[in-house]
């Protein structure tokens, strides 16, 4: 049985310079982003979770690596979250979720969702506003073929 690659996807704690993206790329193949802060690669791994962890292991010394994900989605959707914490909040994380009765991965994952769903809450409420501010100084006619036009220039559609 062939071991499968791993896409995963690197942010970095600060832009890299030219020559330790130079040095990282000696050790595995990457590609970096316009500013160096997002690298990509591929890892031959079992499974995302060991891919992650190798992956880890290998830059960490090298470069300022702060979350490693994956780039794909699993089958349910999910995308692996690798983030190494310092002894200290590990320890908090354990303690709190201790008090919760939650394992320490079920909690964090909690914590995360509840965040992210507060994100996108607070989105919706704030392209509420804006929505209603724009509806005061125009008709729901001009603002929607207005937004038909700004989405048509961003969407990647050609430009006339």
């Amino acid at each position: 049985m062939t071991m499968p690659h791993h896409a995963l996807e690197i942010t970095l704690t600060r832009p890299l310079t030219p020559a330790e993206l130079h040095t990282a790329a000696r050790t595995l193949p990457l590609a970096a982003n316009h500013d160096a802060t997002r690298l990509m690669t591929l890892v031959r791994a079992r499974t995302p979770g060991r891919a992650a962890r190798r992956l880890r292991r290998r830059l960490s010394v090298r470069l300022p690596v702060d979350v490693i994900t994956t780039h794909y989605p699993d089958t349910e959707g999910h995308i692996l979250l690798n983030v190494a914490f310092t002894p200290a909040v590990q320890t908090a994380i354990r303690h709190s979720a201790g008090q919760a009765g939650q394992s320490p991965g079920s909690y964090l994952k909690l914590a995360l969702d509840r965040a992210l769903a507060r994100h996108a809450s607070d989105e919706a409420d704030r392209l509420d506003r804006a929505v209603g501010e724009l509806l005061a100084h125009t008709t729901p006619a001009h603002l929607l073929t207005a937004l038909g036009r700004a989405l048509s220039r961003h969407s990647g559609a050609p430009q006339p």
